[in-house]
């Protein structure tokens, strides 16, 4: 299985995984499984880190590539085929990083790990 980690999912995989249900846990875990990460979710935790947003995220923030390397997490970077679906989504959700994991969860058909029911509306696959 592909999975495509939402950033409050990546975070708490790497500092506090008691948070994530045990289904996600264990699937995260699973070998056989491929965890992905979105270019978008650097950007997202550089500049909520920067701002205040996200306390105890310094490692995270600071070596972002190698603490996903590290859990041997895939990167995906973003396409322009990726940009260009986000743009076109409706605008009912208006953040700019849940739109880029939404337009690539629906073009790579990965399962996207994430608490936010509101993405059932976009017809991506949520794990949670």
């Amino acid at each position: 299985m592909n999975l495509l980690l939402d950033t409050h999912a990546l975070i708490w995989a790497a500092n506090e995984p008691a948070r994530l249900p045990e289904t996600v846990r264990v699937a995260i875990e699973d070998p056989d499984n491929h965890v992905w990460i979105s270019a978008v979710s650097a950007i997202e935790v550089a500049i909520k880190f920067r701002i205040g947003k996200l306390e105890g995220a310094n490692e995270l923030a600071e070596r972002f590539e190698e603490v996903i390397t590290g859990f041997g997490f895939k990167q995906l970077p973003i396409s322009v085929a990726h940009a260009s679906l986000a743009g076109l989504l409706p605008f009912e959700h208006r953040d700019p990083f849940d739109r880029i994991l939404i337009a690539q969860s629906q073009i790579e058909q990965y399962s996207l790990v994430s608490n936010e029911k509101l993405f059932d509306q976009f017809g991506v696959i949520r794990f949670w």
